[in-house]
């Protein structure tokens, strides 16, 4: 009986060793197949994003500062995508490698036609003219060039938009309730507040510490660099966030919000009230909350585990709802 027992012992002990064998195989390849699907999902979400906002260019044509603006965000967001086929093309299938960088050069190629069609080139026309040459370099001239959009630089936008700048300790104030506006830019602030009323089209931060930043709708996008110890309280279509350091963000936003280079950010639901809000929300198509202010991106972060430099905010250490309608006395207004 015993000897029975024990060849029935050994008998399993070999099935279940066979069994083993094939699904080790099987779990490999589901792990590749599991990596392209992921692979495709990024892919086609970042290039459905490009087309919504290729299509929506020629709604901005009659706002050359914007639609330049415009176009640079599409380019960034194009290089990202290029930049995510190469981070994965080593575990691609070749087909679907050619395929994705075939899908980027279409759109290189439709974001340039647009940049043609919708900036007129004798806005740049200007650029080709000599200032202070030899007249023997200006005898053969040269042909123009089409205009290549680039990636937005918030210092260049700092020093050129209207906004606040170089200021220590005091409370901003910006109302543009009724009002067309648009770029608007906050930079080297130390230990300031800075409130705006309102809807804008783009708003670039640069340099600030020790701050709070509450804002109403932007109906396009926001690009903050550099910011260290400071609250941010925003709503907009696109947020991008470059060396953020100790930082929280209170937001609303239509795309998951980007980081590059940051760390110790955190992130929870805006939470920003004036009068009349709801309305200047509902007409920057930002009334639905719509959850991606904990969807982060975090471009410097490529494995598949959660990033170690962004976190949900606990909601034991938020704050409450910030009313910003009544300004005080002594702020300085816009």
């Amino acid at each position: 009986m015993e000897d029975e027992t024990e060849k029935q012992k050994k008998h399993l002990a070999m099935v279940e060793r066979l069994s083993k064998r094939p699904q080790s195989r099987s779990t490999n390849a589901e792990s590749s197949a599991e990596s392209t699907s992921s692979f495709l999902s990024r892919f086609s979400e970042l290039k459905t994003s490009i087309d919504f906002q290729l299509h929506q260019s020629q709604s901005l044509s009659s706002d050359p500062p914007n639609l330049k603006l415009h176009f640079q965000n599409i380019s960034q967001s194009i290089s990202d995508l290029e930049k995510l086929v190469a981070q994965n093309s080593y575990l691609l299938p070749s087909y679907d490698v050619r395929t994705s960088l075939k899908t980027v050069s279409d759109l290189k190629h439709s974001l340039q036609n647009l940049t043609n069609q919708l900036i007129p080139k004798t806005k740049f026309s200007f650029k080709n003219k000599p200032t202070k040459k030899d007249p023997k370099d200006t005898a053969t001239p040269q042909p123009k060039q089409p205009p290549q959009p680039s990636i937005p630089d918030t210092r260049l936008a700092a020093r050129e938009s209207p906004g606040f700048r170089n200021k220590v300790g005091e409370v901003l104030v910006a109302e543009f309730r009724g009002s067309e506006v648009g770029e608007f830019a906050v930079s080297d602030l130390d230990s300031c507040e800075v409130r705006i009323i309102g809807s804008l089209r783009a708003l670039f931060v640069h340099r600030l510490k020790n701050s709070r930043v509450y804002v109403g709708p932007v109906t396009g996008s926001v690009l903050i660099e550099e910011a260290e110890d400071c609250v941010f309280v925003m709503a907009s279509h696109q947020i991008r966030i470059h060396s953020a350091r100790k930082s929280d963000f209170y937001l609303r936003v239509r795309s998951k919000p980007i980081i590059e280079d940051s760390n110790g950010v955190r992130f929870a639901p805006y939470c920003l009230s004036y009068r009349g809000i709801e309305e200047d929300l509902r007409g920057a198509g930002l009334d639905a909350e719509s959850g991606n202010w904990e969807n982060v991106d975090d471009f410097r972060w490529l494995r598949a585990v959660q990033s170690p430099n962004w976190s949900v905010l606990p909601e034991s250490e938020r704050v409450g709802i910030i009313d910003i309608t009544n300004l005080k006395k002594g702020d300085e207004e816009i």
